[in-house]
């Protein structure tokens, strides 16, 4: 154990477990969670596999093959409840994504909450017991978040009672769905339905793709792998097309819509519900922000704590970078925002739950309501966390560039959120929508429910608040303005459209203000239950820091809104540096509570022991290219140059091969002073005077990397140009 890391832990203030037990949902679910963690880290068929040494090929065949042990596992270990299948299948894969993530997170819950009974009863435990695979293939070439814009046809025809889907344009062909590329032979699409000649809409059908004996594409399916990407080596995002793909009426997911036989359809009561899926795989992201981060503070600030460096003082030992105060506002509240990300993403995983048990019921009152929140609360909280892992990144100096330190990998692994289920910007204008609606009916006098009931007492709020209450009392003064922004954007183009667009930077703005009042409201809501006096201390500590350090980034908007003043900002400015303070003697502990075993954060910068030193040097030793001392293609392909006596090594791309490059003759005039002008006129300087073989015309001078003296038979003219 490095002896700053013990000191560190030594000197915390708080018992780390209890914390852990709040974070988990209490002591049972962390024994349970750790329980199945051993599970993995025992099972010789999980044993552990850096990654970062592994081709894309590789990395697919192995998670692949992780999947489909795991899955037996969960049924050999009788593993059914949701969080521990969830629990098990992350450590399994070490937090990397893997070819079954849509099949499990997307295909079988589409299943349960659109389908009937029957087709359940057809698709659901084929599909658990893996005889299915399925992808959710929403997403196009030309639209993304856009789903309306959808051009995927199913049109019905009754004569035989089947849906004939169709890609009718480039653009509509299916793209970036993941396990699409190989493993799946199911895709749950989502397409417009026609019927009797009319378009009524997105709805999602079950499509066959790939022969369930020989897994071959079925006819009329186009399907492959869309190719290398910033990241998810592991998963085979791909492209699917359909020409005239029959599918029996019974394969429309008929829940809520129907299609009766003779083509008459009955339509869903809210059209949001063909989007459940989406709403549910938002909500579960703002939990995975909250992991993503944390695991990048944990990295950062036990690196921090074991890295010294230059003098505080001259003469004295470098002291730990984690006693600088400006590392400390790099990381400190990014951690505080990982605590307060994970007590949202328990909020929005309860909420949903609570609100499909309700639509189960008929009940489908908070439907708009949970849409708005979730889209606005996945962009906040992905935007923050992509931001705040390269923060933790830099924080690490030169080291966390390297991919030992696992912080590029969960940066490329998790910026995609960014934009998949929905473009960022989009969601937060759709949650602005949802606002400007709220705020309307709270200024018309209607006294609003739920999340939005803070805007009953929108005009009290909207004055100058004590600093010491900016912790609990966020102010709405953004979307305040920005509603009188847009109504002045009415007035000036009379149209709601054109009106919409020109005032849509404030829009986005007043949702981000939206979404960091909710954060800080839900953060300081869960410390009412918390009894344990030192943890509540600590994460008091952390709400506060959460808090102002938020108001301290958008000073601009409180003092334009004349909230605060400019002393009163000072203050703040004062505060977080006392909190900063505060919370260095906990920073280590704090990271600690989070649990992550080493194998799975896979960070030699993140190690608990913090033993970085020792293992990054052997870390690096495993390097492929370190097996052998001289690299081992380099003396077949070491050429003599006989004008010099040096020696030119020569790598040939695969690019390069067998090709000719064509030079124009200008060129090689430019290059006649530096180059032997014997050469230029095809000669080789071997003693019998042979030529080296070119082709000219009038205009360019061909080279071919492979010609050789016709004389000598010596390739003593290489040139890459």
């Amino acid at each position: 154990m490095n002896p700053d890391i013990r000191r560190e832990r030594e000197g915390a203030t708080f018992n780390k477990d209890a914390l852990t037990h709040i974070l988990d949902g209490g002591a049972e679910k962390t024994r349970r969670r750790r329980e199945l963690e051993l599970l993995v880290i025992r099972d010789p068929d999980f044993q552990y596999e850096d990654h970062n040494f592994l081709s894309r090929s590789e990395r697919y065949e192995s998670a692949v093959k992780k999947s489909a042990q795991m899955i037996l596992k969960i049924r050999e270990h009788g593993i059914s409840d949701p969080d521990e299948i969830y629990y098990y299948k992350n450590f399994v894969h070490r937090g990397r994504p893997e070819p079954l993530d849509l099949h499990l997170a997307m295909f079988l819950p589409t299943l349960l909450t659109q389908a009937t009974p029957e087709q359940q009863d057809t698709f659901f435990m084929p599909a658990w017991n893996l005889e299915i695979i399925g992808t959710y293939a929403q997403t196009e070439m030309g639209h993304g978040t856009h789903i309306r814009g959808l051009e995927t046809t199913a049109t019905y025809d009754p004569s035989t009672q089947e849906f004939v889907i169709n890609s009718p344009t480039v653009s509509s062909i299916k793209w970036w769905p993941g396990g699409l590329g190989k493993t799946s032979n199911h895709a749950i699409v989502l397409a417009q339905l026609y019927t009797q000649g009319k378009c009524h809409g997105l709805h999602a059908f079950i499509v066959p793709i790939r022969s369930m004996s020989t897994h071959k594409p079925l006819p009329g399916v186009v399907v492959g792998d869309i190719g290398p990407k910033f990241g998810f080596d592991e998963v085979d995002n791909g492209y699917l097309k359909f020409e005239n793909v029959r599918i029996p009426r019974e394969n429309m997911l008929m829940k809520y819509s129907k299609v009766r036989p003779d083509g008459t359809f009955h339509k869903p009561p809210s059209d949001k519900l063909t989007y459940g899926t989406m709403v549910f795989i938002r909500s579960m992201i703002v939990g995975e922000s909250a992991r993503a981060l944390s695991k990048a503070c944990t990295i950062a600030i036990r690196y921090s704590a074991v890295r010294h460096q230059s003098e505080l003082r001259p003469g004295e030992p470098e002291p730990q970078i984690l006693d600088y105060q400006t590392q400390q506002h790099k990381l400190f509240p990014l951690l505080a925002t990982a605590y307060a990300f994970h007590f949202v993403g328990q909020y929005m995983k309860s909420t949903y739950h609570r609100i499909t048990s309700d639509i189960n019921q008929g009940d489908f009152s908070e439907l708009p309501e949970l849409h708005a929140l979730s889209a606005g609360l996945k962009a906040f909280t992905t935007w923050v966390a992509t931001a705040g892992i390269e923060v933790c990144r830099m924080a690490c100096g030169g080291h966390g560039y390297s991919r030992c330190s696992s912080l590029p990998d969960i940066y490329v692994t998790f910026t995609p959120t960014c934009t998949y289920e929905g473009e960022n910007t989009v969601m937060m204008l759709q949650t602005a929508r949802y606002l400007v609606k709220s705020y309307r009916q709270a200024s018309e006098g209607q006294q609003l429910t739920g999340i939005m009931s803070y805007l009953n007492e929108a005009q009290h709020r909207l004055h100058a608040q004590p600093v010491a209450n900016r912790p609990t009392v966020i102010d709405i003064s953004d979307l305040a303005m920005d509603f009188i922004c847009l109504q002045g954007e009415l007035q000036k183009h009379k149209n709601q459209e054109d009106a919409w667009n020109n005032a849509a930077i404030d829009l986005v703005r007043a949702s981000d203000a939206h979404c960091h009042y909710m954060v800080v409201k839900l953060f300081v809501s869960r410390l009412g239950e918390v009894g344990d006096v030192a943890v509540h201390s600590v994460l008091s500590t952390l709400a506060v820091l959460y808090a102002l350090h938020g108001v301290s980034q958008n000073s601009g908007d409180f003092l334009q809104a004349g909230l605060l003043s400019v002393p009163q900002l000072a203050q703040i400015s004062e505060k977080i540096k006392e909190l900063l303070t505060q919370l260095r003697p906990n920073a280590v502990v704090l990271v600690d509570a989070f649990d992550y075993p080493d194998e799975m954060l896979n960070s030699v910068l993140g190690r608990y022991d913090g033993n970085v030193y020792e293992n990054m040097f052997e870390w690096a030793r495993k390097s492929p290219l370190n097996r052998t001392e001289v690299r081992s293609h380099r003396k077949k392909n070491k050429l003599k140059n006989k004008w010099g006596g040096s020696s030119l090594g020569v790598t040939h791309s695969p690019m390069n091969q067998k090709t000719r490059v064509q030079v124009p003759l200008t060129t090689i005039v430019s290059l006649s002073k530096t180059l032997n002008p014997k050469l230029l006129q095809g000669d080789c300087p071997c003693n019998s005077r042979g030529t080296v073989p070119v082709t000219t015309d009038c205009k360019s001078l061909w080279i071919r990397a492979s010609d050789k003296c016709c004389k000598c038979n010596k390739l003593d003219f290489v040139r890459d140009i």
